[in-house]
């Protein structure tokens, strides 16, 4: 099997085909979420080389972000069964990416959730759209109870996106990140099952 092989496993895209089949796509947006591709490398690599990205994400999301970081990446991305980090497509093109991963052992019922998305297409509403989505379909597929997020404090638009989607606010503990040289608070946005309605 090649290093993407399990993209092409049945079992995983039927689930991401059923997930996501148009009744889930936000048509007034031209956008859909889907597993992502060998063809998606260089728009993934023009979109994710931007310092204003990066520097509100891990540093497992490197800058410069290079051709060699797109393809690890993408192997990542594709290796599981089902898949669960995925495009976000518009119009044919990746655009930015979302995904949730699940945690072990005593955290096992959670499972954090991570997005991005490409700078030319901030402010149209496609992450706000995005993200239900992708919360849905960790809730319908893994006996998990709660899907968390983790924004830096000074991440405002990441923020204001998980509260417009009912995520709230459980935790904020003062300068635990430390990015660029830069101690940075980190806050902890959760969603339950129980409470979840979108």
């Amino acid at each position: 099997m090649s290093k993407i092989g399990a993209l092409t496993t049945r079992n995983s895209l039927r689930i991401v085909e059923a997930l996501f089949s148009p009744t889930y796509k936000q048509k007034k947006m031209n956008f859909s979420l889907r597993a992502w591709q060998l063809s998606d490398l260089a728009s993934l690599v023009e979109l994710a080389n931007n310092f204003k990205i990066a520097q509100n994400l891990t540093d497992k999301f490197p800058y410069p972000y290079t051709e060699a970081n797109g393809l690890a990446f993408i192997q990542f991305a594709t290796s599981d069964d089902p898949i669960h980090i995925f495009a976000i497509d518009v119009n044919g093109r990746a655009v930015g990416g979302i995904g949730i991963h699940l945690q072990t052992d005593v955290h096992r019922k959670n499972a954090e959730l991570g997005y991005w998305l490409g700078e030319s297409y901030w402010g149209k509403g496609i992450m706000s759209a995005a993200i239900p989505q992708i919360v849905n379909f960790g809730f319908n597929t893994y006996d998990i109870s709660r899907i968390f997020a983790r924004p830096f404090g000074t991440n405002w638009a990441s923020q204001k996106v998980l509260e417009k989607n009912g995520f709230l606010l459980e935790a904020h503990f003062e300068k635990t990140f430390y990015k660029n040289e830069t101690y940075l608070d980190e806050l902890v946005y959760a969603v339950r099952r129980e409470k979840w309605t979108f």
